[in-house]
């Protein structure tokens, strides 16, 4: 008989796109050839939820409740039938079945309006060109939202489309909060969840459910998941992993989390997972398991003897797509940030090109835990071999790499091995600023199918970029930002205050880099986060070193993972943070420039020392070429022509050269001396990036000089080179 695993990602995390855990985890388990199953049961209860029957019985269950509403409330209530009549045709419509319906919904006369579309006054200016159809997902977000201001109001305070009960997963460090929630009467989504639920357990009769819980949004309902199962179906048994217990469960130690859960596995779950089957089936002990929590005697126990390592990344296996509703999610615009959007918009299949973060530096980022610490990357072969499996799997061609911060030397290769095996794919990922990311990288990624990078300018100071341990100056980070942007990647830069010992000084002056990066055009979106404490990076581990108090250093029973903390040296960060939004916000549609930076704040703040010209400068200096005898000549262009003549200068006869280069837009004619364009005509199809043997600049240049009087520098920095470089010439 087979052992049977329901992967299970519970309500709620993103409206457009699964969660790739439970991929993994089918896709290792289909290399050990054990049964196992998916769902993610948060767009399915979206989808029953947003339908006619649903919002029929959304509406009856508001009436039979008799709350008084607010206004807002009850102007949607008595707009009940537009919205029961329209429902079906908006989520068609967001799932990209029905693209004409954008017609009618921009005609302003379609969805009924409650608060949310009070913001719609200014969206010509907001979307611009983009289009009919973005802005009419952008107005079904609205209608969606509207709906599920109601819900918030009249049925669920815990409601929101990519969360659920987010605040009691929050820091919680006991469990007496959320178990005291899940022991009330099930509310009227958790009775949607359930009948879903019980839909699958009844269909796939799994031995094993593995709940996974990413956030402290899908916390109570793996709970209220596993609730259900142990009351119901006690001899199935459930375990929970997943990016929240990895993070705030690791000292665990009350024993009321049981009666909802049999096992909590930690980091890769790969092992853990196949540990626990092997477990379950009666073939290894108990003692023997990998990172995993469970009942002993009435008391929780920590099991992790087991002397097998974790699974090398390049035995995993395929992510696995299957069982995954791909073709229901909804594709919703909920802000105009552009990065933002990508988050929401689209479906994207999610792939990791390497374990952990190869810095794994960073003082405010969890870099004592596997899943950063742990550095392992695996072959472009492999990867692109994936890539291809996935996508004639789901039939999407849109990638979102989840790295931690993608590797430059992986990223070079990935990008060549997808251009050789003429793959067309459109990937986004996040990175480090670093100088390895040049101007022909950049150019490189975009022609592999690279749309955008996000990565961390953080604080935007260089005093606090050297105490974050960031290892990139605000200088080497506008560069990049510039080589990426000029190869026509959209940049989204992760922004940071609040740092230990950051004053207002520093704040602003962070603000003011900001200010004109926006406006030299090299960033083009941006998102501020506050500083958070966590309990196991450098900042919580050691908080002495940076100048921070602890205010509490007990240990929780339950999570521990947010720490709180008094920083005696620095400001009220919170006062910035509104400010800081609002800047960013016109900074990101190109307004307000001229500002100045004090007129963002209603308190008095310090002018800043950043001059104004400071980035424009940065920029202005040509990147220096850091070219090594290993570094990679790669000509992307196709093979050339060649023809002769003969130009006379100063009644002198030159032999001359014109090669013909045929590009996807027009033909390129370089003239050049007759033995430089027999070497270009000889040594460009050598340096295709079709070959499988890629050449060295060390080999060029020997060749170079073995046919030529002069260095290679001759060369290297003539105006031939540069044509070259313009049409395809990349220094790797």
């Amino acid at each position: 008989m087979n052992f049977k695993v329901l992967f299970i990602t519970p309500p709620f995390t993103q409206l457009n796109t699964p969660y790739p855990a439970t991929a993994y985890l089918k896709g290792f388990l289909n290399t050990k050839s054990i049964p196992s199953y998916q769902t993610d049961l948060g767009i399915e209860v979206i989808l029953e939820l947003f339908s006619k029957k649903g919002l029929t019985d959304l509406f009856n269950e508001v009436q039979q409740r008799g709350i008084e509403l607010s206004e807002n409330s009850q102007r949607i209530v008595n707009l009940k039938n537009s919205y029961i009549n329209t429902i079906g045709l908006v989520i068609d419509f967001l799932q990209d079945n029905n693209p004409t319906l954008a017609l009618l919904i921009c005609e302003g006369n379609y969805l009924p309006e409650a608060s949310r579309f009070a913001q719609t006054d200014d969206l010509e200016w907001a979307f611009g060109t983009m289009g009919t159809r973005d802005k009419a997902k952008h107005l079904a977000t609205l209608y969606l939202e509207d709906v599920s201001d109601l819900i918030i109001e009249a049925i669920d305070p815990h409601f929101g489309f990519s969360r659920y009960a987010e605040r009691l997963g929050r820091s919680a460090s006991t469990f007496d909060e959320i178990n005291n929630a899940l022991n009330k009467e099930d509310s009227f989504i958790d009775q949607i969840l359930i009948r879903i639920l019980e839909e699958k357990i009844n269909n796939i009769q799994p031995d094993l459910v593995a709940l996974s819980a990413p956030f402290p949004g899908n916390l109570y309902s793996a709970f209220k998941c596993g609730q259900w199962i142990k009351r119901v179906h006690p001899a199935i048994k459930v375990a929970l992993g997943g990016g929240y217990a990895n993070t705030e469960l690791r000292s665990l130690t009350d024993e009321r989390v049981f009666n909802f859960l049999d096992f909590i596995t930690l980091d890769d779950g790969e092992a853990p997972i196949y540990h626990l089957i092997e477990h379950l089936k009666g073939e290894r002990n108990k003692e023997d398991l990998k990172r995993t929590f469970a009942l002993d005697n009435g008391e929780v126990k920590y099991f992790n003897s087991s002397l097998e390592l974790d699974y090398s990344q390049r035995d995993v296996g395929t992510p696995d797509y299957s069982d995954l509703l791909l073709n229901k999610y909804l594709s919703v615009i909920e802000v105009v940030n552009p990065m933002h959007r990508l988050w929401s918009d689209g479906r994207w299949n999610k792939l990791t090109l390497a374990h952990g973060c190869y810095w794994g530096k960073c003082t405010f980022c969890d870099i004592s835990l596997d899943y950063i610490q742990r550095y392992e990357p695996i072959t472009a072969a492999i990867l692109c071999d994936r890539i291809e499996e996935i996508v004639k799997q789901t039939g999407q061609n849109g990638f979102h790499f989840v790295d931690e911060a993608a590797p430059p030397a992986l990223l070079r290769d990935l990008s060549i091995e997808i251009i050789r095996r003429n793959l067309t794919i459109i990937w986004w990922t996040n990175i480090r600023f670093e100088k390895s990311f040049t101007a022909d990288l950049a150019v490189l990624m975009r022609d592999a199918g690279c749309i955008a990078i996000s990565g961390g300018l953080e604080v935007a100071s260089d005093r606090l970029l050297i105490l974050i341990d960031k290892g990139v100056t605000v200088t080497q980070v506008a560069r990049v930002c510039d080589n990426l942007t000029q190869a026509g990647i959209m940049v989204h830069a992760y922004l940071m205050y609040g740092f230990p010992t950051q004053t207002a000084q520093e704040t602003i002056d962070s603000l003011e880099i900001v200010r004109q990066l926006f406006m030299n055009g090299v960033v083009q979106s941006g998102f501020w986060h506050q500083f958070a404490m966590t309990a196991h990076s450098p900042v919580g581990l050691n908080p002495e070193k940076f100048m921070v108090q602890r205010t509490t250093n007990v240990v929780g029973t339950f999570a521990n993972n947010d720490l709180e903390f008094i920083d005696p040296q620095g400001t009220d960060h919170e006062s910035f943070s509104e400010g800081l939004r609002k800047s960013l916000f016109n900074y990101m549609h190109g307004l307000c420039f001229e500002y100045k930076l004090s007129q963002w704040f209603d308190f008095k703040v310090p002018k800043t020392t950043v001059a104004p010209n400071f980035i424009e400068n940065a920029l202005a200096y040509p990147e220096a070429k850091n070219l090594k005898p290993s570094s990679r000549i790669l000509w992307m262009g196709n093979n050339p022509s060649i023809k002769y003549y003969i130009k006379k200068v100063k009644d002198q006869e030159v032999k001359m050269a014109k090669l013909i280069i045929c590009n996807k837009k027009e033909d390129v004619l370089i003239h050049v001396r007759e033995d430089w364009g027999n070497w270009l005509f000889e040594v460009l199809p050598k340096l295709s990036i079709k070959n499988a043997i890629l050449c060295t600049y060390q080999e060029i240049e020997q060749n170079f000089e073995s046919r030529h009087d002069g260095p290679f520098q001759s060369f290297i920095y003539s105006n031939t080179c540069r044509e070259l470089k313009e049409n395809g010439l990349l220094f790797l």
